[in-house]
């Protein structure tokens, strides 16, 4: 008896990651679990792209607003629960398609993660102390000279993570990314994998987020970043992902908005370079060259070959 399908997006930012999934899903009978490191969050929605209510309400989704701004939810977590969704699906005979851009948390889940070093709070404080000092580029540029493939999958404003991967380099005294290739993690079995990688015209995807973040702006991405301030403080997890870390700099009269606006579209381009340098090591990974709303037909067909 063949095993059940899973159908795996992923690509940059703004690739249209969502509306494929959206029409593989209805074409397939399938649910989609997002993948998506920021998506996992309430209350957080101008900021993140999650798919609108309107998509949602068309096909079932996992794994948005789960959880939180104020609570750290690791790769593990998310494995753990990625997992249990997508055996959930394909029990019901549904086919289950895992839609993102969050590479560790697509790694994560196909790979499994290896057990890597405790948590230290002495490390973790003072590295904590750092970012206050010098900012969170202040951590990736450490990072980056301690492992820089690890740096590559970690954004510049993701201090819980750059925490945890120096911590780790300094822990086992070798980059973390040479830590998880000495144990020996636990693979998703029990299912063909159909893996497909949208990437678009540099130049088109470039003019799209660079829209994107206008659009953010005016529609409140300020006004959410302030109201997540007043309710869970600045210092909450949530504040320091791409967009909304700008918006509270405008807020504290760090950063005009115009600066900020730039910020965020270049932040955005940055993020889709060092996501296509992350999935393009996919040797599996079957690369359509174009937005997701112009690939309906040639991912049913790459679908198709998978079996």
């Amino acid at each position: 008896m063949n095993e059940p399908l899973l159908i795996v997006i992923a690509g940059p930012t703004g690739s249209g990651k969502t509306a494929l999934s959206i029409e593989l899903a209805e074409h397939l009978g399938g649910e989609i679990v997002s993948c998506d490191s920021v998506a996992v969050y309430r209350e957080m929605e101008i900021g993140t792209a999650k798919p609108s209510h309107e998509e949602r309400a068309r096909v079932p989704h996992y794994l948005i607003d789960v959880v939180d701004p104020s609570v750290e939810y690791t790769a593990g977590q998310y494995a753990r629960d990625a997992r249990a969704a997508i055996a959930e699906i394909a029990a019901r005979g549904r086919v289950p398609i895992m839609a993102g851009g969050t590479g560790l948390y697509l790694r994560a889940v196909l790979e499994g993660l290896s057990p890597v070093a405790r948590r230290d709070e002495t490390i973790r404080a003072r590295l904590r102390r750092s970012v206050e000092r010098f900012g969170s580029a202040h951590l990736y540029r450490i990072l980056q000279r301690l492992d820089a493939p690890a740096a590559a999958s970690i954004h510049t404003n993701d201090i819980p993570k750059l925490i945890r991967a120096i911590e780790v380099c300094l822990l086992e005294k070798k980059p973390m990314s040479e830590a998880w290739q000495h144990q020996k993690p636990e693979p998703l079995t029990g299912f063909r994998i159909a893996r497909i990688g949208l990437n678009p015209p540099r130049a088109a995807l470039y003019d799209r987020l660079n829209a994107r973040a206008a659009q953010m702006f005016a529609d409140g991405l300020v006004e959410e970043t302030r109201t997540l301030i007043a309710k869970y403080d600045r210092d909450c997890r949530a504040l320091t992902s791409l967009g909304y870390a700008q918006a509270m700099a405008e807020i504290e009269g760090t950063m005009p908005r115009e600066e900020a606006l730039a910020a965020v579209a270049q932040g955005h381009r940055n993020y889709a370079k060092r996501q296509l340098t992350w999935f393009r090591r996919d040797a599996a990974m079957q690369w359509i060259e174009a937005f997701g709303s112009q690939s309906t037909q040639t991912a049913l067909t790459l679908v198709k070959v998978c079996g």
